[in-house]
């Protein structure tokens, strides 16, 4: 592959360096466009439903180990990993995208590819963000760019979900490597910029209409009527401004026909706020309304929480944080800060600076039709280069 001519060798060293090179990378990086959209394609086009990630994970692990990595396996969780060893070996970073997606294996997943834009279930969220991991050796050889630090490279099980960032979680518990920084790459969101989590609670309430129940009671329902009485009570629970809180109804499912009442249905949800204590609060809400609901129904309401986050993060003036911004703004994106409740919340349990990017933009996240435009994906890899850069130079450290 052809790399930087000698005499356009790359020198970065310190910040004002490195953010005058971005819109060279940013051009140069065109030059790996086909390595990148096949990589793109051949993951996007492996199923891998959480908790069902093996193929994907396989794959990545074959890319590692074409490319030279050190100790391209997989974990206890299914998580796929390689080292890229750096000049001084006393660093060590962990770049890191989840592998797993919404869609179930019965979807079709093929992927279209037009001109500017590539289209398909998952291709941003993630399969462009694991596309990303693993083709960056090969921009950093095309750049001629080597790292003082260590470069971990993972893709990360057991994310989403009910997955509850199980592989992510696993691998730095588990690990004896210290983590000096993370970095966690979202295939669609450019200008994205998560530094803080904010608190979550993610549950699943399930309406169930026992065999027994007497349909000639007063106010008798089907599971779905059920739900939706516990919906509207919890939409009437009263939310603050401040600290932001949010309750997010994600799913609802129930029923077999037109003509059978519903014996279960069941709502997917999310309890977001700023505040723990307040999340903590609007969940006993919760509980009780399901505890009355069900009391007056007749029918058995559960309530299952089986992800929690707590809010955190690194600040706004953290040298992580400010360099992201300055890098934005030299190759023109519009930083906007996001709130995470993904694999940046790993990071901040352990109380490492992490921080989240987007590679390119696109629409319809999460629906079959999901799109990655293609153009910006080069100012996303300039992006993810020159915060790696800032990281290993130290400058990203707290004094």
């Amino acid at each position: 592959m052809k790399t930087i001519p000698e005499n356009e060798s790359l020198d970065l060293e310190n910040g004002e360096q490195i953010l005058e090179s971005l819109p060279y990378i940013r051009d140069a990086s065109q030059a790996i466009r086909e390595i990148l959209l096949s990589n793109l394609l051949m993951i996007g086009e492996i199923p891998a439903p959480t908790f069902s990630e093996a193929r994907r994970a396989r794959f990545m692990q074959n890319r590692f180990t074409e490319s030279g990595l050190h100790n391209s396996s997989s974990d206890g969780k299914g998580n796929a990993l390689g080292i890229l060893p750096g000049l001084q070996n006393e660093r060590n970073i962990l770049l890191v995208a989840h592998m797993d997606t919404v869609f179930p294996p019965t979807v079709d997943h093929t992927f279209n590819v037009q001109a500017d834009r590539v289209s398909g279930p998952g291709v941003g969220d993630n399969a462009l963000g694991l596309a990303t991991v693993v083709t960056l050796p090969v921009l950093l050889e095309l750049l001629d760019l080597r790292l003082n630090s260590n470069l971990i490279l993972m893709g990360s099980a057991r994310s989403l979900g009910r997955g509850n960032l199980e592989g992510l979680h696993f691998f730095l518990s588990k690990t004896k490597i210290p983590i000096q920084a993370g970095l966690c790459i979202e295939g669609i969101g450019l200008g994205r910029l998560s530094y803080q989590t904010i608190g979550m609670l993610r549950g699943e309430i399930v309406c169930s209409v026992p065999e027994e129940y007497d349909w000639t009671r007063f106010g008798a329902s089907g599971a779905i009527m059920t739900l939706n009485e516990v919906i509207n009570r919890m939409l009437e629970i009263p939310l603050p401004k401040r600290p932001r809180t949010t309750i997010v109804l994600g799913s609802v499912e129930g029923g077999q026909s037109f003509s059978a009442i519903a014996t279960k249905a069941i709502l997917r949800f999310e309890i977001r706020s700023e505040s723990h204590g307040l999340s903590s609060e609007i969940y006993q809400q919760i509980e009780d309304i399901i505890a009355d609901v069900s009391t007056q129904s007749g029918s058995d309401v559960t309530l299952e929480i089986f992800a929690r986050r707590r809010p955190g993060g690194i600040p706004f003036a953290h040298p992580l944080a400010n360099h992201a911004r300055s890098i934005m703004k030299i190759l023109d994106i519009e930083s906007r800060k996001s709130p995470s409740t993904s694999e940046l919340a790993a990071f901040i349990e352990r109380n490492i600076p992490a921080i989240t990017v987007g590679i390119t933009q696109g629409e319809h996240q999460n629906q079959l039709n999901e799109t990655a435009m293609i153009e910006p994906i080069f100012t996303g890899l300039a992006q993810l280069i020159g915060i790696l850069l800032c990281i290993d130079r130290g400058l990203c450290d707290e004094h």
